[in-house]
């Protein structure tokens, strides 16, 4: 009888477990299948009660994710992407991408970036019907790192649509199109989210001095050879053009587009082979950090300076020289922004036209002064 109840016991026991982690499963797979679905437009179950908003900026609800992805949106601007092929003396050394964004009655016009046809003695275009041909670089400036390539119209098979940045919001999904790696991934899509607006990076501009960009930041996967190439909203219209990305073994994701407005504002001095003007102050100039160059030119500037740049040497018929601006004075205003650094005063500066007029305010021993300037080019 004694082992009857103790059976009893342990049976009872079991069915409660089995109830227990039964009941558990189920609920882990229910969410699972909720889960995937809630991503899936083409699961809809008419005959359940679960409601579905295709709203994408809705506060509340299921947002449905269509199937057909960007599909779409790539098929719009797919064939005015190119690979831009960098050719010297009939080698090719290098490549990148590119897109038509332009045409006329005689002529396409792509669009890379600089660093892309640096170099070149001549440049080959493939487009997506796999024809190949030869460009011409009409114009191009390393700093905005863009550049401008004449093809023949009838080799057009398509224009990309220009779209802007104004409305950009950080999430909004994105896709990028180009030619990473080599020719065998020619135009491969990628997409991503953007990450951050008005991301100011240093970049080195050969072998001079460093030079600051405003770029929009992105998670699509970009690779070398998608230089060039287009980033795109979710309408197919161009936002960005592809240019750096950061590298190391622990980051991953980090992509860098110039803005399309950015882009766009030279692109015209690039197409009649004009190089773009930009101001000029007239000093050669130092980092208020570095203590090496300042010692080497025997100036001593204030402890209490942590940034800005110093004056080194002025040009006496320059901007600065007619400011009256002297060896050691230390700039670190123009007009309202801070200047940090060498790289950073250039990033301020060519944000000005020739014939602006703008306020330098500059340290001169422990007295802040302040004066206004009309910027000019530098003199031939």
């Amino acid at each position: 009888m004694k082992n009857n109840k103790i059976s009893y016991v342990i049976i009872v026991l079991l069915m409660i477990l089995v109830f227990i982690f039964g009941a558990g499963t189920t609920l882990v797979g229910i969410r699972v299948i909720q889960r995937l679905r809630s991503n899936n437009n083409n699961t809809h179950n008419t005959s359940d009660n679960t409601k579905y908003n295709s709203c994408a900026n809705c506060k509340s609800g299921t947002i449905v994710v269509n199937n057909a992805g960007i599909a779409e949106s790539v098929e719009k601007v797919y064939d005015a992407v190119v690979m831009v092929k960098n050719m010297k003396n009939g080698q090719e050394s290098g490549s990148g991408s590119g897109f038509v964004y332009k045409k006329d009655e005689k002529y396409g016009y792509v669009m890379t970036n600089f660093h892309v046809v640096d170099g070149s003695t001549s440049v080959k275009i493939r487009t997506a019907s796999e024809e190949e041909f030869e460009g011409k670089v009409l114009g191009g400036d390393e700093y905005i790192d863009i550049a401008v390539i004449r093809i023949p119209a009838d080799k057009v098979i398509a224009v990309a649509k220009i779209g802007s940045t104004e409305k950009l919001r950080p999430g909004e999904q994105v896709f990028a199109i180009g030619t990473p790696v080599g020719e065998e991934y020619f135009n491969t899509v990628t997409s991503g989210y953007i990450s951050g607006l008005n991301r100011k990076i240093t970049v080195s501009v050969k072998a001079k001095s460093d030079w600051v960009q405003e770029v929009v930041q992105m998670d699509a996967s970009i690779n070398p050879g998608n230089s060039g190439g287009p980033l795109l909203n979710f309408n197919g219209e161009v936002i960005g053009v592809n240019s750096l990305k950061l590298v190391d073994s622990s980051i991953e994701g980090m992509g860098f587009s110039i803005k399309i407005e950015d882009a766009m504002k030279h692109v015209t001095t690039f197409e009649e082979g004009k190089n773009v003007e930009r101001p000029y102050l007239g000093i050669s100039h130092a980092n208020a950090s570095d203590t090496f160059t300042l010692a080497r030119y025997g100036i001593k500037i204030d402890d209490s300076i942590e940034s800005g740049i110093v004056v080194i040497s002025v040009d006496e018929n320059s901007v600065a020289g007619k400011a009256g601006l002297q060896k050691g004075d230390v700039i670190i205003k123009l007009n309202d922004d801070e200047v940090s650094d060498i790289a950073y005063i250039k990033y301020l500066l060519y944000k000005y036209n020739i014939g602006d007029k703008v306020n330098i305010t500059y340290i001169r021993g422990t007295k802040s002064n302040t004066v206004e300037v009309t910027l000019t080019e530098k003199a031939n």
